[in-house]
């Protein structure tokens, strides 16, 4: 399963690429906004340095909701850098932008996406990727994995190509799960996937191992 950073900190980006397994970063207007970032150019700036920091893609949202529009920021977007892959919410314009930008080799992210109809209109568009938001639904009291499930079931039963990337994840038993139905990538903040390290028996552990080794060693 690849590991995706869901933020525009680029501290938070360096942190998780220095320790090795980050594969991707996601992006999005309130995670921009978070960062303080605003205004066109600041926003394009900032998407190139985050290029310039990671090897793999880089999901780059578009603002607007309108097909005419979505093809100008989408491909605005794209040329930037090669690692763009740029994000179009799950709504009927988008669906049909997707495709456009399918036909023109241009990887693309359906996000918002919250049932498993959604998600495979998003294949059929030829989406690189859907972004199902567990998290979300987890907040209104319906289980998040059971549309991880749902959609692995329907994208092996056709061979589709589109990755599932399991978005708003939140925490490491999200990370687990998805790992366990199949989803393709994951995207969190880097407190979920350093939550991965952490155990009670390993840190008991190791400290046993360093306390004996120092009463041996004196």
């Amino acid at each position: 399963m690849k590991f995706f950073i869901d933020t525009a900190n680029l501290a938070h980006i360096k942190e998780a690429q220095d320790l090795g397994v980050l594969d991707g970063v996601t992006t999005n207007p309130s995670l921009m906004a978070k960062e303080g970032i605003s205004g066109k150019d600041n926003v394009l700036r900032h998407y190139k340095a985050i290029c310039d920091l990671v090897e793999g893609d880089v999901s780059a949202e578009v603002i607007a909701t309108d097909y005419e529009g979505m093809i100008r920021e989408g491909e605005e977007l794209a040329e930037l850098d090669d690692k763009i892959v740029v994000k179009i919410p799950m709504i009927k314009d988008g669906i049909k932008a997707l495709k456009y930008f399918s036909n023109r080799g241009i990887k693309t992210n359906c996000t918002l996406v919250f049932s498993a109809g959604q998600a495979l209109l998003a294949a059929k568009a030829g989406a690189t990727y859907v972004s199902p938001f567990i998290g979300r639904l987890d907040d209104i009291s319906f289980d998040g994995m059971d549309l991880i499930d749902q959609i692995r079931v329907i994208y092996d039963n056709y061979e589709f190509e589109t990755q599932i990337l399991a978005a708003s994840v939140r925490h490491p038993i999200h990370i687990i799960k998805c790992a366990e139905i199949g989803a393709d990538v994951m995207t969190g903040p880097l407190s979920a996937m350093l939550a991965l390290l952490k155990h009670p028996l390993t840190d008991s552990g190791l400290a046993t191992f360093l306390a004996d080794h120092a009463k041996s060693n004196q």
